[in-house]
Order: C-alpha cells, then structure tokens, then sequence
C-alpha cells in the first residue's frame, strides 16, 4: 500500500510515493496547463502506480494562482454595504512608486457595474445600526444573470465583528439562485481591513467556479482508477486539508506548492539539528524563499497577487507561509532592452514550449539553457537522462543575444546565470535583512530543479556558511506535503487593551471559543476531539499603531502573570524588526488559533550506509565554468551512488535524476544520515 503526494508546478508535475516498507520513488512529467488534472494522471502513471493503491492521496496545485493570474477565473459580481462601492478601486495608498506621475492603480476583478450596495450597518463593535435590507436583492441578481455572471461575493462592513448580515445575504443568495458560485467574506476570514476583505472575497469567489472543477475532475478520475482513501489538498499554511473544506474556500491553496516546499525544510532543518533556515525553492517558472526561525515557519495574512515595484497588487486576507516569490527560474527567459541591456525572466517558457534545449519548439535562451552552455547541466544526462539536449538550438539562441550585444557566447552565458542569481540574492535580503535578520546566522537548504544549481554562489554572496541540498531534492516540495498534518486556522479581530482588568480572562474565554468551534468543525467530518491539537498566537501592537506583529502565546491558562510574559515576548519581535521599542501599552489585535489533526504521514528514517567507497560513485570528468572561480575540470558524482558518510571536495558536479548540484573548488560535502548534501562554504 503506497501513500503518494503529487505536486503541480509552472513547468513540472512531481510525484513522491512511499510504499509500506518505506521504500520511496519519485517521478516527474510536463505539467498540462489546460487541463491540470491530466499531469497528475501522466506522473501517476509514469510512476508505474495503481490508484487502487493508495493509501494517502496529497496533492498541490498552482490551478487558483494560475487562474488569479491569467484573468482566467469566473465573470464574478460584489455585493457589498452601502456607501462601499468603489471600495475596490479606492484601495489603499500603498502605490510602490511615488513618483510615477502615470501609475494606473491594479485593474478590479469586478467591474463597477457589477458591484452593487445594500442598505443596512453594523458597527466596529458588532452591533446592528441599520437593519439590513434585501428586498432589492432578486432585481439585483436577475441583472447578474442577464450579464452572465457565475460567481457571486458578499463583503459587508464590520462583518468581522458580527457576521449576521452576511449570513443572511448569502442564504437568501442561495435561496433565490442555487446553481451560482456565492462566498461572503466571514466564511474566510474574520479580521478587520475593509479592502482587504473585500478583495479577498472578491478572488475567492473568482476562483471558486474553475477550482471545484477542476478538484472535481481530479478526484473522480482518481476514484474511476480505484482509489477509494480521503484525498487531501495542501494548503497555504503548511497544513493539509480536506477536498470537501478545500471546496469551499479554495482561495486558501492559493501557494499550495511553495508552502509544502518551506515545510519541508523546517521539517528537514529540525531533523539535522538546523532550526534557523533560509528555505530557497528553485524551479521552473519561479524561485521562493521562506524564512524559518527556531525551527517555525512563519505566516502571515497580508499576502499580496501581483505585487512589483510598479504595481500595489491585489490584498488576500489568508494564512499564507511569509515568502518572497520572484519570476526566476530555470525557465526564465534572457532578453535584451532597448538600451542593450541584458535581464533575465520574469517571462518564462514553462513548459510550453519549454526552454531550447528541450527541443519542441522554444527559440529563446533561458537560465536552463545557459547552465547547459557552461557546462553545469549534462547535455546528455538532460532531464535525468529522458532527453538530449539540444545544443544546436542552446547555441543558436545564445548567438543571438551574443551578436547583439557584440560579444561572446560564454560571456552572454555567464551573464545569464549571473543576472539570475542576483535576482534572487535580492529575493533573499527581502525575507530576511528586510525583516532584520542577518542571512550569515542562517543555513540554506535550497531545493527544486535548480536549487543545487545556484545555492552554493547564493550563499557565497551572502555569507551563508552552510548550504544543505535536500534527499531528493528535485521533488521536495511534493516530499514535504507527505509531512504534513489537517491544520486550519482561525483568526479573529478583537481589540484588547493588555493592561486592562479582566484582559487574561477575555483572551482566555475567546480561545476556549475559538478551540470550541474547531471542535466541532473537525467533528463534522468525522475527526475526533482526540487527533486534535492547538497552537495560539496573537497579532499585537502598541496602542493606536496601525500595523501588528504576531508572536506565539504560552500553553497552558493564561493568567496574569503570562500576559507580562506575552508583553516582553512582543516587545522583543517588534525590536528586533524595527529596531526600538516604546514605553506605550500594548494591544492584542486579532486572536489567531491554529488547530491541527494528525493524519497517517510519512517519518523520515535515516538511509542506510553501504560502507562504500566514494570513488565508486564517480561518473567521470569535463570542464565545469564556476563564473567567478573560472573554468575547472569537476568531477561528476552519480547522487544515486552516494550514502550516507561519503566526503568529497569542489570543484564538483552531483547528477540525479530530477536536479543538479554544483559545487565550486574548496568547498567540502558531506552525505548525511538522511542522504542530504551538507556543503560547507566558508
């Protein structure tokens, strides 16, 4: 019997499969972007895997950031309070560049004459001012049908606060038009923001439509092959869920893939005894990072869609993993501007029609392409040996950009790879010197289908002295999802002056509600009290600031006594990122409790050690272009040969199957207990 997560990238679909014996395989395909759900049928069966096998099902998928992004979602309408109209397209006045006399504020998913008001208002603290008023609501859906519209948001104001208006709205909704796509605003979150909730709404309704498709294809083509185990989707906040909770609020897998990438290294980095990580996922179409502290990833609900230095983008009020996500990676396409200048991404060539070197129809040179020109990539190894590359087309893409920038292919090429590393150094300073945490005390554990290719110059640039490369590390992020336990999280704005009597009971009482409602929740679907478990965390401020920082609270009751703990531990994580601190009192903001059910997954067991010789490993030797360190012979290790114990020194090249790792002269590797590769840099 065979637990199995699969994993939907711009470029790849990955499989990871663990047989009861803890044998594990990997396998790879072309993601499918028209139709999703075939990649993940393609790398079941290039796994040589049965459905009717399965045991644990886990997938991630790039289907609602993909829809979000290529405008691709449902025609989806707004109603909201009145007065809140334009609330959409009045934002925030967060515009990255001030001095652009032109900016042209993010398009609205919805447009005005598709958002329309309702009478009726509750305040800030909960309490109906105007009774709600819906005798207008059928004429206002009988226009939404005449204009076509499939989905259907609800965000009234304060509803955060108190949510009756909203649950009275979406009733008679469903009510008076069943067959139509509706979400409001409480059923995803429960902090205050009005924009923010309002775009979140908004997005959530947009993708609602094409993710219960496509989650519906999905698993009935899976229960058609015999698979009959509960299939679980992977969520943004490191947890998994259920397709049926999935279903209705699938704005929540929104970085589904990303976030089992920075799980799994938080997971890896407490099993080698490394708890302070800069994750870095390198694959096809994107590079992320992700910071983790102490051995905890680090959330937040203040993700941005589309945000650039030109662009504000679009607010999603979920618990997202922190991460900083740039168009970098092995697809990404080198191009020249008008000034003559080189840039790298963020355009990519995906996986149709891929990079040069595939062959099936690219004409541009990518990071991919100039990798292979330098010999870091095996032209014939391509692909962990399913493909020759096709050098005649690397070569002729790379002339081009050489003839026009008047001079040689290898210095276009190291230009390339030079220009795509430093984009994601920068992404790098942005999860970690931007938050006030020195990259030099971290450890990089850098994975996907280029991770090992560029994390050893990375760290070199930064300082990092430690770079670990995942056991497989190719498919990491699917590895990841296998690690996860059913976690969902519930977030609730309520403000709390801390040194006001009666605070530790209030925040007492509102947990054991909040614990209470997961409760029931979980029992709905037939979870028992037992398998779950919670971790409480609060968002808190200085008195009357605008923005908050989240720190974790103590287990156990919360008494007087805690709250001056809970104090200098916020007091500490605000200094640390702003660097002082104020003589002011201190509120709680927004309550959040993470609640998480343990479910059947993987426990990662030390691999064997063969007591072998590393020479055996040696595959052979070839010219190697380092950039900085220039040209060197490096010797090519089969990573299927490797184990446990073994030490080499760079200069060096590991070929798998699914990743490269490139290791520059004098820096020394170690294959741990685990099978990773520990390469030290300084």
């Amino acid at each position: 019997m065979t637990r199995v997560a699969t994993d939907i990238g711009g470029t790849f679909t990955d499989l990871v499969s663990v047989e009861a014996d803890g044998r594990v395989s990997t396998a790879k395909s072309h993601s499918t972007p028209h139709q999703f759900e075939q990649g993940v049928m393609d790398v079941i069966a290039a796994a040589q895997l049965q459905p009717d096998e399965f045991i644990s099902f886990v997938h991630g998928t790039t289907i609602v950031i993909n829809a979000i992004t290529e405008r691709k979602g449902a025609k989806t309408a707004l109603i909201t309070s009145e007065g809140f109209r334009d609330v959409l397209e009045i934002g925030r006045g967060n515009r990255p560049d001030y001095f652009n006399l032109e900016y042209d504020k993010p398009k609205p998913f919805v447009s005005r004459y598709l958002r329309r008001e309702v009478p009726g208002r509750i305040n800030y603290k909960g309490i109906e001012t105007t009774p709600l008023d819906l005798s207008g609501l059928p004429a206002i859906l009988e226009d939404f049908k005449a204009e076509g519209v499939e989905a259907v948001a609800v965000c009234l104001l304060n509803s955060y606060a108190n949510a009756a208006h909203e649950e009275a709205a979406i009733a008679q909704i469903k009510a008076l038009w069943p067959d139509v796509s509706a979400v409001a605003s409480f059923q995803i979150t429960r902090e205050w923001r009005e924009y923010e909730r309002t775009s979140t709404a908004v997005l959530s309704a947009y993708v609602q439509p094409i993710a219960h498709k496509y989650l519906d294809d999905l698993t009935g083509r899976l229960a058609t092959d015999g698979m009959t185990c509960t299939p679980y989707i992977m969520q943004s906040n490191c947890g998994i869920d259920t397709i049926k909770n999935a279903r209705e609020i699938p704005i929540t897998m929104i970085e589904s893939g990303p976030a089992s990438g920075v799980w799994g290294a938080a997971i890896l980095g407490r099993l080698i005894g490394e708890k302070e990580v800069i994750a870095l996922d390198i694959g096809g179409t994107t590079a992320k990072c992700g910071l983790i502290t102490g051995g905890e990833v680090k959330l937040n609900t203040n993700y941005m869609v589309e945000q650039t230095d030109v662009s504000a983008g679009y607010p999603v009020m979920v618990p997202v993993v922190d991460l900083v996500e740039i168009g970098q990676g092995g697809g990404s396409i080198a191009w020249i501007d008008e000034f003559k200048r080189l840039h790298v991404g963020p355009q990519s060539a995906g996986a149709d029609p891929g990079p040069c070197s595939y062959g099936i129809g690219g004409n541009e040179a990518t990071t991919t392409d100039a990798n292979l020109a330098l010999g870091r990539i095996n032209p014939n190894y391509f692909c962990g040996g399913t493909l020759i590359a096709n050098m005649e087309e690397v070569n002729k893409a790379l002339d081009g950009l050489a003839t026009t920038l008047g001079i040689s292919q290898q210095e276009v090429a190291r230009g390339i790879v030079r220009l795509a590393n430093n984009n994601m150094v920068n992404a790098i300073k942005l999860i970690s010197v931007n938050r006030g945490h020195d990259p030099r005390d971290f450890t990089l554990i850098a994975f996907g289908g280029g991770g090992g290719m560029h994390a050893c110059a990375l760290a070199t640039e930064l300082g990092i002295k430690k770079v670990v490369i995942p056991h497989l590390s190719g498919v990491f992020s699917a590895w990841g999802m296998l690690l996860s336990d059913l976690r969902r999280d519930y977030l609730l704005t309520r403000i709390v002056d801390l040194s006001a009597a009666g605070s530790a009971q209030q925040l007492a009482d509102t947990y054991a509600d909040l614990e209470e409602q997961a409760y029931q929740e979980y029992e709905a679907e037939n979870i028992d009290r037992s398998r779950v478990s919670f971790l409480r965390y609060g968002r808190f401020r200085y008195q009357n600031q605008e923005h908050s920082t989240e720190v974790d609270l103590p287990s156990g009751p919360i008494t007087a006594d805690v709250l001056d703990e809970i104090r200098e531990h916020f007091q500490v994580n605000y200094e640390r990122e702003y660097t002082y601190r104020l003589n002011a009192p201190v509120e709680l903001v927004t309550y959040h409790l993470i609640a998480m059910a343990e479910v059947d997954k993987l426990e990662p067991h030390k691999l064997p050690s063969d007591n072998g010789r590393v020479e055996d490993a040696i595959k052979g030797r070839r010219q190697v272009d380092y950039l900085e360190a220039g040209m060197h012979e490096a010797t090519i290790y089969d990573g299927d040969r490797l184990t446990p114990g073994m030490r080499f020194v760079g200069p060096a090249v590991i070929e798998e199957a699914e990743a490269t790792v490139v290791i520059p002269p004098g820096m020394p590797c170690e294959v741990d207990a685990y099978g990773n590769y520990q390469i030290m840099t300084a």
